[in-house]
């Protein structure tokens, strides 16, 4: 299932989403030089978030290689900062431009809930989240991870429990039979949530491949997060509209 749209109006422009959204584009051109090498392979061995580096597990002087000319030499000093730098970071053209089309249909509705400030901080929180929650399943990984997945996960988890019936138009894709469906927004963040667990459990204890835990530690944290963070006047109005749809 991808999301194409979703029923959704917001009642205020987004400012954070289409921010964020540059940002991490900025990255990919002026960091990663569009995915080409050298700039790509450097960027992960400067911005990644590498668990064993982090956790001082991976031995002074060991190497791992992240193309067919570059590799990683690990210098014995954790590097905290990836935590952040992490999440601007991609590892090709369809894993940008996927997160980033996530983040666009879903990310406007919950900005419109907190408003940007808090939005920025929801999203910095959840992808901290899935950070942490990817590092725990996998402490001494030398492998390095990329991507807004984690973050944009929280936003998901977010969608779906402000705005749980709101119709999420999608692909659906079904061996060679491909149509478009409309569907509750909780039914096709759950099923993403859903898949994400169950491809995480066969990768757990082995090294590498795509950072499951992160997407299902980010959703987590934006289901914890999000209602503490909502603007108190978007809580008043919503109360108001519930009132008035049980008065009907």
């Amino acid at each position: 299932m991808f999301p194409l749209r979703d029923e959704n109006p917001t009642a205020r422009r987004p400012v954070a989403t289409p921010l964020l959204i540059g940002a991490n584009a900025l990255c990919w051109v002026v960091l990663q030089g569009f995915g080409t090498d050298p700039w790509l392979a450097e960027s992960f061995c400067r911005y990644a978030l590498i668990p064993g580096d982090l956790l001082g597990h991976v031995e002074f002087g060991q190497t791992i290689r992240v193309s067919e000319t570059r590799a990683c030499v690990f210098d014995g000093s954790a590097d905290p900062h990836t935590l952040i730098t992490s999440m601007f970071m991609h590892g090709g053209w369809l894993h940008l431009l996927g997160n980033m089309w996530f983040l666009w249909v879903f990310g406007d509705n919950v900005e419109d809930a907190m408003g940007p400030w808090r939005f920025l901080a929801f999203y910095v929180l959840c992808g901290l989240a899935a950070a942490f929650a990817q590092v725990a399943t996998d402490p001494a990984s030398p492998v390095p991870m990329v991507g807004a997945s984690g973050a944009i996960g929280g936003v998901m988890g977010a969608y779906a429990l402000l705005y749980p019936r709101a119709r999420v138009h999608t692909f659906i894709f079904l061996g060679f039979y491909i149509t478009t469906l409309a569907v509750p927004a909780v039914f096709m963040l759950g099923y993403w949530f859903v898949l994400q667990v169950l491809s995480g459990l066969p990768a757990l204890g082995q090294t590498g491949g795509v950072a499951f835990w992160a997407h299902v530690g980010g959703f987590l944290a934006g289901l914890a997060l999000v209602l503490p963070l909502r603007r108190a006047d978007y809580v008043a109005a919503h109360r108001a509209q519930q009132t008035s749809r049980h008065r009907w």
